[in-house]
């Protein structure tokens, strides 16, 4: 890109700029990477990670299309409709729900927090010590953990706001078993934002970007953290040439 001639411009101006160029050379950082491991290794590449959330913001994505790219860590329902490498859920009654359908049989690495009510079921993974995090972060903060560690891990579905002005939930299972009624309010997003940041925080070695919708909600928390990034759903597809 040509020097950006800063006589031209107002402060405010520049920093859009300068923040413009910064988005458009990770787009291009991550195309490149794509790239080489399309035509140099054909397994998958565990320099990338994506963590799904199941805000309302990750149904414009295919997710079968992710499997090519990097490792894959979802968490509760997701189960019911797709198979990530990694699955958390730490809501009793979604492990109960999970055990009841054994998919912990077919994908061993479940995992969850200790408790009594399921500590009789097999082939669970637990956290040492447990979180006693929303399942989300959790399964960014087990992103994060990867050895050897993902250089890049990006979230989707996480909106933290609910919809309508954040009057009802977000999330693609609402209406469903264990899950809040699709006219139900909104839950409140804090904690999760909170955990979100620890983890950003505590792993300046990964680069973070969350993908968003054009409509979706900014907490201006993440923004303070060198190691993030914000980007859209458009420019998502476009680093990973999905059609």
């Amino acid at each position: 890109m040509p020097k950006l001639d800063k006589s031209k411009y107002t402060k405010k101006q520049i920093q859009n700029l300068l923040a413009e160029r910064r988005r458009q050379k990770a787009i291009e950082n991550v195309q490149s990477t794509v790239l080489q491991s399309k035509t140099i290794n054909q397994q998958r590449d565990n320099n990338v990670g994506f963590v799904l959330g199941n805000g309302t913001s990750r149904k414009y994505i295919n997710l079968e299309n992710l499997y090519q790219h990097g490792i894959i860590y979802g968490c509760n329902a997701l189960y019911r409709e797709f198979n990530p490498d990694y699955l958390v859920a730490v809501d009793v009654k979604m492990v109960l729900e999970i055990d009841k359908n054994k998919y912990q049989d077919k994908n061993s690495n479940v995992w969850t927090n200790h408790n009594k009510a399921y500590k009789h079921i097999e082939g669970l993974n637990y956290f040492k010590p447990s979180k006693g995090w929303s399942s989300g972060p959790t399964a960014l903060f087990l992103a994060s953990q990867q050895v050897p560690n993902h250089k890049k891990i990006f979230i989707l579905g996480f909106d933290y706001q609910g919809l309508e002005n954040n009057t009802i939930v977000n999330n693609v299972y609402s209406g469903t078993q264990n899950y809040k009624k699709i006219s139900d309010s909104a839950t409140y997003y804090g904690n999760w934002l909170k955990q979100t940041c620890t983890v950003i925080k505590e792993n300046p070695q990964i680069q973070f970007y969350r993908v968003i919708a054009t409509d979706n909600f900014i907490p201006q928390q993440l923004n303070k953290f060198s190691n993030f990034m914000h980007i859209s759903v458009e420019d998502f597809q476009k680093m990973f040439n999905f059609s």
